[in-house]
């Protein structure tokens, strides 16, 4: 009985300490995931943004809506033509992103009707939150994978929807660009601490 016990207890112990290094590696992934603008022009192979979409797809969305559908841009000639059009003029800000090999354009669709209905009672547009929590899977994805990504929210939604031959009432909320970043290093990130943010009720 004392045996069975002591097998009992450190196999408890294993899976606690399994437990635990999950969830490190999760959190060092959420460290080393930054916004990168910077890219080589390294191609990045279909089988890893599949992989990067996998993940989005996982997300999860209120009433599982999944709001989303994704519009890749990978081949350099559509790729010319789209970051032209997305990130010139009043959108410049964003031109760093025009080294990346991969655009992704994140098209908002329509949400369940009791996601929509419990979004009008609160006055909260829940799509939003869906395709945010889908984008960031994907990045983490793209951190696992080593390769750099933004999510951009300024762009020229017009001129990419024509471009994507998207229609004029679709919703291209956020593009994220993919690529393998120019220099390799840890994140420095600024912030809050974790007493800053939280507290215990």
């Amino acid at each position: 009985m004392v045996q069975e016990k002591s097998k009992a207890a450190g196999g408890t112990k294993k899976k606690n300490r399994r437990r635990s290094e999950v969830a490190m590696a999760f959190l060092e992934l959420a460290r080393k995931r930054k916004s990168v603008r910077s890219y080589r022009g390294d191609p990045v192979p279909r089988e890893v943004i599949d992989r990067c979409l996998e993940a989005a797809r996982l997300a999860p969305s209120a009433c599982n809506s999944q709001p989303w559908s994704f519009v890749v841009v990978d081949t350099p000639q559509k790729r010319r033509e789209f970051v032209e059009a997305a990130y010139s003029g009043l959108h410049s800000m964003n031109s760093f992103a025009k080294e990346a090999p991969v655009h992704i354009a994140v098209v908002r669709e329509r949400a369940k009707t009791a996601a929509r209905w419990g979004g009008l009672a609160k006055g909260v547009d829940f799509t939003l939150i869906d395709i945010g929590m889908a984008c960031e899977h994907l990045v983490l994805q793209a951190a696992e994978e080593g390769v750099g990504s933004c999510i951009m929210g300024w762009f020229d939604q017009g001129a990419v929807k024509k471009v994507l031959g998207l229609p004029r009432g679709a919703k291209v909320d956020l593009l994220v660009c993919l690529g393998y970043p120019k220099q390799q290093g840890p994140a420095v990130k600024q912030r809050k601490t974790l007493e800053e943010i939280r507290r215990y009720a």
